[in-house]
Order: structure tokens, then sequence, then C-alpha cells
């Protein structure tokens, strides 16, 4: 097992240095079953709760105006064309838990089905998206961080059923001239399963672009984002590792 680990980070590396952005040439990740979906877990005693399915108290909107998503029976569902969900607080290095979920019955392709995205500090992008039977770009699909690294697997659930990240996330640290001393990394379970392992991100990620790193405060709030698609979204907290 630690040898086909050890295998799939190595062809990972490669395949990082080697594809372009968005590359549909690029190999799909490997499909693994994580079993079936499973009751959200009460938040660890030291965590910072952001969403329990009852408000938006701990949320705003992009302009800092009251949060618009819709919440209802334990969850929290994008309202398309109404933008970003902002995490009223800031956040640097933590560890993150957050469940989600894709509409049934699934509509459109690629892109265009049940996407939405995880912005670590409002920057880096973690992607959510319907990667079940959906084929895409790689570096986009669930699990991705998205336009640089893809998954190492494809652990995701069928549409209508909840999804759960768990993410360890460490900010890059920057110069006092602004240049990079620590680039950021991430570490990423979906339902379980590694997909990220502690991946350097080149820089902040972006649409058919790879921006280079900018100096930025050591927090910043967490962003949901809406990409026009009623994803919903539960059991939402934080540990800050700082």
């Amino acid at each position: 097992m630690i040898g086909m680990l050890a295998l799939l980070l190595m062809a990972q590396t490669q395949q990082t240095q080697q594809w372009p952005q968005h590359s549909m040439d690029r190999p799909r990740p490997p499909v693994v079953n994580p079993g079936p979906e499973r009751p959200p877990a009460p938040a660890p005693s030291d965590a910072v709760v952001l969403f329990d399915g009852s408000n938006l108290s701990q949320w705003r909107a992009q302009d800092s105006t009251a949060a618009k998503w819709i919440v209802k029976d334990g969850y929290v569902e994008v309202k398309p064309r109404t933008g970003m969900l902002v995490s009223a607080r800031g956040f640097g290095d933590v560890q993150l838990h957050i469940e989600w979920r894709t509409p049934t019955p699934p509509e459109g392709e690629s892109q265009e089905r049940g996407n939405s995205g995880v912005f670590l500090m409002g920057i880096y992008e973690l992607q959510v998206l319907d990667s079940y039977q959906n084929d895409t770009y790689p570096d986009g699909q669930a699990g991705a961080i998205y336009g640089e690294n893809p998954p190492l697997v494809n652990a995701t659930r069928p549409p209508g059923q909840w999804q759960a990240y768990d993410v360890i996330f460490h900010r890059p640290h920057f110069k006092a001239d602004g240049s990079v001393e620590r680039p950021a990394r991430m570490t990423v379970f979906l339902n379980g399963v590694l997909i990220q392992d502690n991946f350097e991100l080149v820089g902040p990620t972006a649409n058919q672009a790879r921006p280079p790193y900018k100096m930025h405060p050591d927090k910043l709030p967490l962003k949901l984002q809406d990409h026009g698609n009623p994803i919903r979204y539960r059991n939402i907290w934080v540990r800050e590792l700082e």
C-alpha cells in the first residue's frame, strides 16, 4: 500500500510539471469507492464552528452585507447570482472540515455540473464539483487544487449524497521584500480518502492562469463560491493550528 501511494505521488509530481493547465489529455485519477455517506459528527471542543445548520451569523456576503444564501433543514444552499459566502473571521493555518452535496438529478456536464469551491484565505481554491461519472479536466475535478494539481484519486460519491473534505492548510510565508519564504501547502482527505498529500501550491489558484504569489495578511476569510449551481454545505468548522 505504501509503495503504491509513493508511485501515485511520484506520478502526480511528474504530471504537474508535464501537463498544461486544464489539459483534457491529462490522465484521469483512478476511481475509488469511499463507502456510504455518513451522518455529520460533532466538531472537536477546540474548533471554531462556522456553520452548525441553524444560521449564518459567522458569514457575510462578498460586499460585507448580510449573507444571502439559503439556510434550510440543517444545510446552507448557494443562492445563485448572490456572490460568494465569506466568513466573518480570518484564518491562516487551519484544520478545516466541511461537508457538501451536489444536486440530484444532475444537470449539465463537465464544469457546469455541481460546481462550487472552497477558497482557503479567499485565495487558494479546493474545487467542489460533481465528479461522479462526469468527465472534466483533471486539475478542475472535485478534490483538485484548482488549476494546479489533480487529486490522487477520484473518491466522490454519487450526486445527492453528502461528501466530506478534511483539510490541513498551511499559509504561505513571505519575506520583508514580498518574496516567498515558504509556499502554501495543502493536505486533503475526501470522504476519508487521501487525495492531496502536503502539496505545495505554486501560487493563487485561477482559471486559465497561474498568477504568482503576492504578499498578503497572515489571516484572511474563508470563502465558498457561488458558481450558479445550488450546492449545499453543512457541518463547517475549523481548528486554528497556530
